[in-house]
């Protein structure tokens, strides 16, 4: 690779967003045949044509759209990485994070004003969902994930467990019973959850003569949202299986009861992961050992 490469990416970025050379040229303070000879290089490296041009008009080609958005996010990148590291500089720029609804509902949002105090100049782009995602694709800096991990190719920070628990409203357990162990949940409706990147349904686990048992009950509902879930457990719908932070209150409210609790000493795994960079941006290890921070204020037992 041709040790200018991030030059000649600069001045392509220049040349699509300024639509001219000779303004590109200004802006980088160049002579207008340097652009000129700095795109035909690039072009020749990377082995494509990058722009369509004529005396009067200039545009991208299919690839050289798509190598401008790469260039583009790299050249910020780039820029990012040298002033974050900067001496006295605090940690800035856009902070891409993906969190479980749970936890964005009842950790996260409610301390975020305590971060943003704390590192004024991060913009925190936060998605709450409950999917898998390709977070090196979609440009992730981080993802708090609760469950089990299963990409290797990333790196995670385990930061601590949720126990698990079964709940139904009053009006399902008059209808249809009280399961007073496991192996009652045969003859339950459940409200079940479903990966939406695998279609696996949820495992509901239970700890029976000091061994870990599956009893998933047959569904009534399969959602795949935690809001929706909770939702469905409330009206009625069927018995479900989930945090017990997120059912706490409601269970609090009377609203939902809590069953099967001799047998609710399971706990779920939630970890922080991230891509597997040599180097940790200040804005992602920052959110990291805060996110770390507040979960362990939960009393999450």
């Amino acid at each position: 690779m041709r040790s200018d490469m991030l030059e000649l990416m600069n001045v392509f970025v220049h040349v699509v967003e300024s639509d001219s050379f000779t303004k590109a040229a200004e802006a980088l303070q160049l002579h207008r045949p340097a652009v000129s000879k700095a795109l035909q290089q690039l072009e020749k490296t990377l082995g494509v044509k990058l722009l369509h041009r004529t005396t009067r008009s200039m545009s991208l080609t299919v690839e050289g759209r798509d190598i401008y958005q790469r260039a583009k996010f790299l050249l910020a990148d780039v820029n990012e990485m040298i002033s974050s590291f900067s001496p006295g500089q605090s940690p800035q720029g856009r902070l891409r994070v993906e969190v479980p609804l749970v936890l964005a509902h009842i950790i996260l949002i409610p301390c975020l004003g305590e971060f943003q105090a704390l590192y004024p100049e991060i913009e925190l782009v936060l998605t709450a969902s409950d999917r898998k995602t390709n977070m090196v694709a979609e440009g992730i800096d981080c993802v708090v994930r609760l469950g089990e991990l299963d990409d290797s190719s990333l790196v995670s920070r385990r930061i601590g467990h949720l126990r698990m628990a079964t709940c139904a409203s009053p009006s399902y357990l008059e209808k249809y019973g009280i399961p007073t162990t496991p192996d009652d949940l045969m003859g339950h409706k459940g409200i079940n959850f479903f990966s939406r990147h695998s279609r696996e349904v949820m495992e509901w686990i239970f700890m029976l003569e000091d061994a870990a048992v599956c009893r998933t009950p047959n569904s009534s509902v399969l959602v795949n949202n935690s809001d929706v879930l909770l939702s469905c457990g409330l009206e009625g719908l069927g018995l479900l299986h989930a945090p017990y932070i997120v059912l706490e209150p409601h269970i609090r409210t009377g609203e939902l009861c809590e069953v099967l609790e001799d047998y609710a000493n399971v706990t779920k795994p939630v970890s922080i992961i991230y891509p597997d960079r040599r180097y940790l941006l200040p804005k992602v290890r920052v959110f990291m050992d805060w996110f770390y921070e507040i979960f362990t204020r939960y009393d999450l037992r």
